[in-house]
């Protein structure tokens, strides 16, 4: 399943992001910035975002009644209320006494050998909010894979339908939709810092846009719309929209 053209379509959360595609007059507009399209006003673009006329003047510096000339860029105003991410001091490893040990027997040195070097590890960068599973079920495609030629932008895991879907982290709820293009039922999560993630192929969606989830709330029901031909969840982890690979920052499974 393609990703390349998907997500600019959802969230594009800086200026300069990837153009816009066409959309009819009447649908959603979900990224953080807008063109200005012949016959576009103030309020319909507003009604859109799901905005007041007034958040979206103030948001850009100009007043109710200017005129709207095509080709102007509108950007949707910041969301307020995200809750801050702290930092998380880790907790001290308590270890079991050690035993007194017998005194040690002289022996000859052994000849030195070369240290051998660790493999490098990866850990999820600092900044990283600290996320959960969305839900259980294998992970049945993995980041960066090559799927129809196009690396993958997320990872799919296979579920079974009306299985729950939880919020990965604390954030706002900035689409809970229909993605009509590949991800059908879709819900978009804000969670600060530039950070969000994504959940689609979403059977019954259970939150509302500018609604503010915590981590571990219940925000959707499994189910196979969009692309998916059977019950999956398709999550993707963002940065400045730049797609993440999410397993870093998820809890290790056994």
């Amino acid at each position: 399943m393609r990703r390349s053209r998907v997500w600019p379509a959802l969230i594009a959360l800086a200026a300069g992001a990837l153009a816009q595609p066409a959309l009819p007059a009447t649908a959603p507009i979900v990224a953080w910035t807008y063109t200005v399209r012949p016959g576009d006003t103030l309020a319909s673009i507003a009604a859109r975002m799901a905005l007041s006329p007034g958040d979206l003047a103030r948001a850009n510096a100009i007043s109710l009644d200017t005129p709207l000339v095509p080709g102007t860029v509108l950007k949707r105003p910041d969301p307020n209320g995200m809750p801050a991410r702290t930092a998380r001091t880790p907790r001290p490893v308590r270890r079991p006494p050690t035993p007194p040990r017998p005194a040690p027997v002289v022996r000859p040195a052994p000849p030195e050998r070369p240290v051998p070097q660790p493999a490098p590890v990866h850990h999820a960068d600092l900044t990283t909010p600290h996320l959960i599973w969305p839900t259980s079920g294998a992970v049945v495609t993995r980041f960066a894979a090559t799927v129809h030629g196009q690396p993958d932008n997320g990872i799919d895991l296979a579920a079974f339908a009306g299985m729950t879907v939880r919020a990965a982290a604390a954030g706002k709820v900035i689409f809970a939709g229909t993605e009509p293009e590949r991800f059908g039922q879709l819900i978009v999560i804000d969670h600060g810092d530039g950070w969000a993630t994504a959940y689609a192929y979403l059977g019954k969606v259970a939150v509302k846009t500018g609604e503010t989830v915590q981590r571990g709330s219940v925000i959707a029901r499994i189910g196979a719309s969009g692309e998916a031909k059977k019950p999956t969840l398709h999550f993707e982890l963002r940065h400045d929209n730049v797609p993440q690979n999410p397993v870093p920052a998820l809890p290790v499974r056994l």
